[in-house]
């Protein structure tokens, strides 16, 4: 088995989501007593809220970097960015080191095209949702993608995100508005939903919906457990 490098704390809250679904995967293909082999960097978020706040991705590059580092000079045989907005940092990341990278919009593109859907509607911090460095991914696979049209809604996301999810605050009144935006990108075409956020699910999951939902924070860590046990 590979040891798995994390990088967390971005949220801790999501973070420990993968080290339980990694963990649980790992067990399932394995049974008995057999457990990932892992080793976790979590940052002080506010730090990288902070950078995020001032487009400062320099700093936050830096950041992560130093931690992928030290957990390949740890032993660490890939890496997992447990989040997926510091994704925007990834091609750039995989450059400054020696082993591999598990992209979360890699797999999640991946997952799509198993269930043979052409058009999905995203939802993540306003970075993922407007920012290249996702939806690329899926348009390499022939995946078109859709946000929110309305300024406010993908202000209320994004807002949630950190002011509540991050903190693990569940609103019933927020659920009910993430299942209205939902609903209007359905009616814009949209054959499922990427909860490209990995604090979404915390909220909203695949019973709340009557189409495909894609917990990429399931889908990332299910690479993370086959990565691992590949030879």
């Amino acid at each position: 088995m590979k040891t798995l490098g994390l990088i967390g704390g971005i949220s801790w809250v999501s973070t420990i989501d993968y080290y339980t679904q990694i963990n649980q995967g790992i067990n399932d293909k394995l049974g008995k007593l057999n457990y990932a082999e892992c080793i976790i960097y979590s940052f002080n978020f506010q730090n990288i809220k902070d950078n995020n706040d001032t487009n400062n991705w320099e700093s936050t590059l830096k950041m992560v970097v130093a931690a992928a580092k030290n957990l390949e000079n740890s032993g660490a045989k890939g890496i997992v960015l447990c989040a997926n907005t510091m994704h925007i940092i990834a091609d750039r990341l995989e450059k400054e080191i020696n082993i591999p990278l598990i992209h979360i919009a890699t797999s999640t593109a991946i997952e799509i095209k198993k269930n043979g859907l052409k058009k999905i509607g995203l939802l993540g911090t306003k970075f993922t949702m407007e920012y290249d460095f996702f939806k690329s991914k899926l348009i390499e696979f022939g995946i078109d993608i859709i946000i929110p049209q309305n300024l406010s809604d993908k202000e209320f996301i994004n807002n949630t995100i950190f002011d509540e999810l991050t903190k693990g605050i569940i609103k019933r009144e927020s659920k009910e508005r993430f299942l209205s935006i939902i609903e209007q990108l359905k009616i814009d075409g949209a054959q499922g939903i990427i909860a490209g956020c990995t604090e979404i699910p915390l909220i909203i999951n695949e019973n709340d919906i009557d189409i495909p939902f894609f917990n990429t924070t399931q889908i990332h860590s299910k690479a993370a457990v086959e990565f691992a046990l590949q030879e």
